[in-house]
């Protein structure tokens, strides 16, 4: 409606609801007879309210005080303070000093009383949403000594509620979502609005609620607030998301009641209900024969309008690849079909494919029928390529003869150029796997033969690699493995397997198992192994030792006689032949070693050496311990007495032993012209001395004749025999004292072919010499020729 007309409304309406007001109280507050109960007893009151002193009403009462509810009305702004009732009692006859006092809630501050009258008047604006009702206290005292009158009575003013408070949407802007394609009257979602007005009174809290945008596709029930779906296929791949304003208004939605909004955003939710669609009904690709499996072709992809788990699809072959060639992979974060390779291609074999795909929904709605599903073509094209050669097998297993001669063909290996054009193709051997070169290749048929001699027993496989190349394109190679297997041959002996070493006991008895004896073979016969054992043709009639064959491939080795004996011979040998099955037969002589022991009754070994036997002559064990203890102890005896005549001494001393003097020697000697201090002839001639020096360290009382030296021939002196010459002198030298010596070597050797370089053993002078023979030696020795002619030449001049 216009404003003007809504003003005058309103003013009408406030007139109105004063005008009850002012009546309720003078209904409510007239006096109640005697059915009305009080907290006091005794005396009478008169209790008014809202009248004027002229329309006091009188009433007999049974109790001083009758008490009714107050009422003040909220939100009331009037210029004067609003009067909420009138308290008087039966003591207030005019002539008596009484007085009216208030307390309790709101007294003085929100309430006020006048003293003589009894007046209640509200002092401020009141709102019932803060507080619904105050409760208070009224008393009649006396005005002078403030002593009260009667005791305080209790009473309620409550606050009367007018339509001040909108309806709010406290959870408000709400979010809901329903499912695309629901049927009409499909719940949404359900909102709630709260009125802060009193419930009880009047229709001010009674909501009423409505749309206002959002229809035709929603609607919502009045009362119960439920947003419903109002228009049958709604699809959210049309429009996903709808605004719907909802209104709440109070006063049971007639005029001039408050009003309340919130929005309502509802999402339509997906639901399976589009099939997958690709985006070409034909895909093509070109792809190279040499593609490695594995490998992507090409990619083709279907698009879903739905989204989440209803867009997946998934990608298959239905058509078109009956020899696996190919297969097709989902990338599910892509939503794309891979295409790849499971085997190799050949453009000289097969140039085109043409295969149907096919893409299907993961979900499918129940009410659909089944699972959504598209298909498209995808035409495949062979690239020719240059291919490496092919090996007829992948893996060639070849077997070879141990011992074969050199050169002997072990087996062939082919590869041919799948190419159309056919290209000659070599072989080779990767020498990696072949590093001791045992095997060679004929780079033009693949013919493979033996380099070095092969051993079973060593290597009894052989793997190695044969590479295959073009000749016009040397970087398309291709590998196979060749395994070689070495056969065996009979070309190793039977030997012992056991140890060569076997005891006989003296008290055993004839027929006594002294071993058991059985042999190994490195070969490895088809037929397994078996083995003939026999003594040597020398030993047939052994009077000792026979042996049994004990149908196993082993021998037991058995005793003739119990007249075994250490004393007559310790140790046996018994060669035995030990012959294969092979072909041709390999033999070999194996020698037993039989040791003879003395035994327990039991066979127990307890001893094997002869020296045991030594006892039984009449000598126990002790007796030989003490003759061996008494020839150590005079061999001590003898040792000490050698040892202390050959330490006596020789030299006579005097009181005073010249080993414990100290001989000082002050002078620096005399360079070469001192001749005192040494024998100048042993270093010009040493075969020219007797070999003797007389000591000047010591003083010998007794004179020993010096033994002659021994002189070589001429020109046949030599440095060591000299000086094993002086050591042995020096060593049997008896007057040598028991300290060290110096022993003096001036001796330079004889027998060079330059003479010696020395000028003390040449009784020529420098003028005498020769030097021409310095230019024969050649032209390192030319110079020093020169220096020594001039010389010369100036002596002369």
């Amino acid at each position: 409606m216009p404003k003007r007309s809504e003003e005058m409304f309103m003013d009408l309406w406030m007139s109105l609801l004063l005008l009850w007001i002012t009546c309720v109280p003078c209904v409510s507050m007239t006096p109640i007879t005697g059915q009305s109960k009080s907290t006091q007893t005794g005396g009478s009151a008169v209790v008014a309210s809202g009248l004027g002193e002229g329309q006091r009403l009188l009433s007999r009462a049974k109790r001083g005080w009758v008490w009714n509810q107050m009422f003040v009305l909220e939100e009331f702004s009037g210029p004067d303070p609003i009067l909420v009732g009138r308290l008087h009692t039966d003591l207030d006859v005019g002539n008596k000093n009484i007085k009216y006092v208030l307390a309790g809630e709101g007294a003085g501050t929100i309430f006020a009383i006048n003293e003589l009258t009894g007046d209640i008047h509200a002092m401020k604006r009141l709102d019932r949403e803060e507080k619904a009702e105050y409760t208070l206290t009224a008393q009649v005292i006396n005005a002078d000594t403030d002593e009260p009158l009667e005791p305080p009575s209790e009473f309620i003013i409550k606050v009367q509620d007018i339509n001040d408070n909108p309806p709010q949407f406290i959870e408000g802007p709400y979010r809901a979502s329903v499912p695309e394609m629901s049927a009409v009257g499909t719940p949404v979602t359900r909102v709630t609005a709260t009125d802060a007005d009193d419930p009880v009174y009047g229709n001010s809290a009674k909501l009423v609620y409505s749309i206002l945008e959002g229809q035709p596709y929603f609607s919502i029930d009045p009362n119960s607030a439920t947003i419903k779906v109002a228009l049958h296929g709604m699809d959210r791949e049309m429009r996903e998301e709808y605004l719907v304003v909802i209104q709440a208004k109070d006063m049971g939605g007639h005029m001039g009641g408050l009003s309340g909004t919130t929005t309502v955003t509802v999402t339509l939710t997906d639901i399976n209900d589009n099939p997958p669609k690709f985006s070409k009904s034909l895909y093509e690709f070109v792809i190279s024969e040499d593609l490695p499996i594995g490998k992507m072709g090409g990619k083709v992809k279907a698009n879903d309008r739905d989204i989440g788990e209803n867009s997946k699809s998934t990608y298959s072959i239905v058509e078109g690849d009956e020899q696996g060639m190919f297969e097709i992979i989902t990338d599910t974060q892509a939503q794309e079909g891979i295409l790849r390779l499971k085997k190799p291609l050949d453009y000289e074999s097969k140039r085109a494919f043409t295969l149907k795909v096919e893409a299907t929904n993961i979900r499918s709605e129940p009410s659909s029928g089944g699972p959504y599903k598209d298909s498209a073509t995808v035409k495949i094209v062979v690239e020719d390529s240059d291919e490496p050669p092919v090996f007829s097998k992948p893996v060639y297993q070849l077997e070879v003869n141990e011992n074969a001669p050199i050169n002997t063909v072990i087996g062939t290996v082919t590869a041919r150029d799948p190419d159309s054009s056919g290209s000659q193709v070599r072989y080779f051997i990767d020498r990696h796997t072949d590093l001791e070169r045992q095997f060679n290749i004929n780079v033009d048929d693949g013919k493979i033969t033996l380099a070095r001699p092969l051993d079973r027993e060593t290597d009894m496989w052989h793997n190695i690699t044969v590479t295959a190349t073009e000749v016009r394109n040397h970087s398309q190679i291709s590998r196979a493995i060749v395994a070689i297997r070495v056969m065996d041959i009979n070309d190793n002996a039977p030997e012992f397997a056991t140890e060569n070493e076997a005891v006989v006991c003296e008290n055993g008895k004839p027929g006594q198992l002294i071993q058991i004896v059985s042999a190994v073979d490195k070969d490895d016969p088809i037929q397994g192994h078996y083995f003939h054992y026999r003594l040597i043709p020398e030993m047939l009639n052994n009077p000792n030792f026979t042996i049994q064959n004990n149908n196993d491939n082993s021998i037991s080795v058995l005793a003739r006689h119990n007249t075994f004996r250490r004393q007559k011979q310790e140790m046996y040998f018994l060669p035995i032949i030990v012959t294969d099955n092979g072909n041709p037969p390999m033999s070999s002589t194996n020698t037993l070693t039989i040791r003879v022991c003395g035994c327990s009754k039991d066979g127990a070994v307890q001893s094997c050496n002869v020296e045991a036997y030594v006892l039984p002559i009449g000598l126990s064990m002790g007796a030989l311990i003490a003759i061996l203890a008494c020839i150590i102890l005079l061999l001590v005896v003898l040792f000490v007495t050698l040892r202390r005549h050959k330490n006596e001494p020789l030299i006579i001393k005097d009181d005073e032993d010249v080993r414990e003097n100290i001989i000082r020697y002050d002078d620096e000697g005399g360079g070469e012209e001192d001749t005192e201090a040494f024998d100048i002839a042993t270093l010009q001639n040493p075969d020219g001395i007797n070999g003797y020096l007389p000591r000047k360290d010591i003083k010998p009382d007794l004179q020993f004749m010096p033994r002659a030296g021994q002189h070589s021939g001429p020109n046949g002196v030599d440095v060591d025999e000299f000086i094993n010459v002086r050591l042995h002198e020096a060593d049997n030298d008896p007057t040598a004292p028991p300290y060290d010596s110096i022993q003096i070597y001036g001796y330079e050797g004889r027998g060079s072919i330059a003479g010696s370089l020395s000028s003390l053993e040449t009784a020529s002078s420098d003028s005498d010499q020769n030097y021409d023979y310095l230019r024969e030696w050649g032209p390192r020795f030319r110079r020093l020729g020169e220096l020594y002619s001039v010389g010369e030449s100036d002596r002369e001049t």
